[in-house]
């Protein structure tokens, strides 16, 4: 885990976020910062919880599923989080497999209309 202090600046840049998500994830609770006046500071803790954020994302899941799993460890601990995991990742497993059926799909059709469209011009 991280151990240094990151500015609000400092944290945008490591995770290329804009200030509006971050201080967004601040106000869905997902993080929280020191402060000192008005400057914040971002610990290990909220660095941690970022890239898991960030991971979240880029899996597919929605801010609020990755805000209940965070809140799991903090009240039910690893164990109890390492099994919501599981459920997350199977859920989720099947929601891009549809998804991908869904753009194969489409793909498939536009390429169809693409080759009758070139077709009808030569």
């Amino acid at each position: 885990m991280p151990t240094s202090r990151l500015s609000f600046k400092e944290m945008c840049a490591r995770y290329d976020v804009t200030p509006r998500t971050l201080r967004y994830y601040e106000y869905i609770e997902l993080l929280s910062p020191d402060r000192e006046g008005r400057a914040r500071f971002y610990n290990g803790r909220d660095q941690a919880r970022m890239t898991l954020i960030m991971r979240g994302r880029r899996f597919g899941f929605a801010l609020e599923d990755i805000r209940q799993w965070l809140l799991i460890y903090e009240k039910e601990g690893t164990a109890a989080q390492m099994q919501a995991w599981v459920e997350l990742a199977d859920r989720q497993m099947k929601e891009l497999v549809e998804q991908r059926r869904q753009l194969d799909e489409t793909m498939g059709e536009l390429q169809r209309l693409r080759d009758e469209t070139a077709a009808s011009l030569g």
